[in-house]
């Protein structure tokens, strides 16, 4: 649904759409070469072996997001905002967080309840299972939410010299932290130590945009692809220099995610600032993958595995590639009428309620 605290933007649905994508290939990739079918394995593919990277785009886009309605609206309610933000996550989330408490009865604790505010942490019920373990990151961006109209004031009274000073201390907080922990690559990957430089890049990303807007416009059609160009090598850099839970400890990602949200901001204030237009077609199905991307990225997991477990490892043709691609297409189909389904049953009667909490009435 569109916000009732800024104009909607197309772009920003189509920017949910591919980071959920991104995450989903990810995710079918791995599982297709556990079951024994061929993986790639070039680190030029770093967007899809490293896919985890739209995480990071979601983080971002988070950060831009929000700050647009800063920008917009001038000041922002605390409560309203609050509000709405549970409102917006809570609903699904507290779904998934139920039925990870549902597989997991015959081992629950009465503590388990308290990791519906920490499922990024220990051992989550989340991340017991492979159906719900997308949720951990849920808790870092409510977290987020809960600091973000304060960091919004201050990144509006004191410029962006703040949000750079921000991104600063978070940086030393990362270097003091990276011999202390027994997993630090772990650590970074999941936690606000690790992710938190990613929202406040968003922000940034928002600031630039407000005061470059028109020249981004004029330029946004020459920017688009060498910004997803660097996007995609600085994934085949992370897959060749630190791959994904490999290395406890690997000096790279104590920089990588504010690299990693530096080229998605890039990115997103290149395709936000793309006046040109897509088939209306292709224009409408993105804005509901963007639409529904929540629910995608929640979901998509569980219908992997789920189909997995039942049909293993298809050989429809016998050719290997033809294959995985015909085998892709029909999940991904399928993940996208379960997150439909998802969307209209669990989250939109939630998000109706929503109301304004800045103030400019749409």
């Amino acid at each position: 649904m569109k916000s009732l605290n800024l104009p909607y933007s197309v772009r920003i649905d189509q920017l949910r759409w591919f980071a959920a994508t991104l995450v989903f290939l990810f995710h079918f990739e791995l599982k297709w070469r556990n079951l024994g079918g061929g993986g790639i394995d070039s680190k030029w593919a770093g967007l899809i072996i490293e896919g985890h990277t739209g995480v990071a785009l979601f983080f971002t886009l988070s950060g831009f997001l929000f700050m647009r309605i800063a920008q917009f609206q001038r000041q922002i309610a605390y409560a309203p905002f609050v509000r709405n933000r549970v409102l917006r996550i809570a609903p699904l989330y507290l779904t998934i967080f139920v039925l990870a408490l549902s597989l997991n009865r015959d081992s629950f604790q009465p503590q388990d309840l308290f990791y519906l505010f920490t499922a990024n942490l220990g051992d989550s019920p989340t991340s017991r299972n492979l159906i719900t373990g997308a949720a951990w990151c849920i808790p870092l961006e409510f977290m987020f939410y809960l600091l973000f109209p304060w960091l919004s004031r201050f990144a509006m009274e004191r410029g962006m010299r703040y949000l750079l000073q921000l991104l600063a201390m978070l940086l030393i907080f990362k270097l003091m932290a990276y011999r202390e922990s027994v997993h630090s690559s772990l650590m970074y990957f999941s936690t606000f130590v690790g992710r938190f430089d990613q929202f406040v890049m968003g922000m940034l990303a928002a600031m630039l945009y407000q005061r470059h807007q028109l020249w981004l416009q004029r330029w946004a059609g020459w920017l688009l692809l060498p910004a997803l160009l660097l996007a995609a090598g600085a994934s085949a850099l992370q897959a060749h220099v630190a791959p994904y839970n490999v290395a406890p400890h690997a000096p790279f990602w104590i920089s990588w995610s504010m690299m990693e949200s530096l080229v998605w901001a890039g990115v997103i204030l290149s395709w936000v600032s793309w006046q040109g237009r897509l088939p209306g077609w292709l224009e409408r199905g993105l804005a509901h993958g963007g639409k529904i991307s929540f629910s995608f990225y929640l979901l998509h997991m569980g219908v992997i595995q789920m189909l997995a477990q039942k049909f293993g490892l298809p050989h429809w043709t016998g050719i290997a590639w033809l294959d995985a691609g015909l085998v892709l297409v029909t999940v991904y189909g399928l993940v996208w009428a379960v997150a439909t389904l998802s969307y209209h049953t669990i989250e939109e009667p939630f998000l109706r309620l929503r109301g304004s909490y800045g103030a400019v009435r749409l």
